[in-house]
């Protein structure tokens, strides 16, 4: 298949591509520190925070919330882009719809296996393409891309997918992860360049 041209417009009249990319048919592995060590068996997915009551699933509990699949295209912060990426796994509003957050619970920071985070405006968890997922072009994540499960919140730079993710922590105010404290701009939208603070 050919490489799209950096001219091609979305469905709304809008450069596919945005300022600053270029396109790459690969897809690069970056990563702060190793791969952590993950045990299906044992793992847990976490919610805790600003919510009525904490909850934990176990893998199977959590991939049986619902199964879909989507198509997106990622923009990493480096530089990097991948269209048509097809995903699969269990949408953030599937796990939503078994939460009870509190009112003031806008924000949230993901927390990874390895103690990755990375911040979040819930509004932003909300949208229909946004999803924990398991399996990329018809496989398994590998380890090195987030395996067992990543989140992937494609209108943003790709740090905000988080690789490895095991809980959501719900808070009032907005506050840096990982990168941010690094540096890495707040929020991240790569139509707006927001690479850095």
């Amino acid at each position: 298949m050919a490489t799209p041209a950096p001219t091609e417009l979305r469905p709304d009249g809008k450069l596919r591509l945005p300022p600053g990319q270029h396109l790459t048919t690969g897809w690069p592995v970056l990563h702060y520190g190793s791969v952590p060590r993950i045990d299906l068996d044992k793992w847990r997915f976490k919610v805790w925070g600003l919510v009525e009551e904490e909850l934990e699933f176990t893998w199977d509990e959590f991939n049986a919330l619902g199964q879909t699949s989507d198509v997106s295209d990622i923009h990493c912060v480096t530089t990097w882009s991948k269209y048509d990426n097809e995903w699969q796994g269990v949408p953030f509003k599937a796990l939503f719809e078994k939460l009870k957050v509190k009112p003031e619970g806008r924000y949230v920071m993901v927390h990874s296996y390895g103690g990755y985070t990375t911040n979040l405006p819930l509004v932003d968890l909300l949208r229909d393409d946004v999803l924990f997922v398991h399996t990329h072009n018809g496989e398994p994540l590998s380890k090195d891309h987030g395996w067992p499960m990543r989140l992937v919140v494609p209108h943003l730079y790709f740090w905000k997918s988080a690789k490895w993710v095991g809980g959501l922590q719900f808070l009032s105010s907005d506050r840096p992860g990982f990168w941010e404290t690094y540096g890495y701009h707040i929020y991240g939208d790569p139509w707006r360049e927001e690479r850095y603070s």
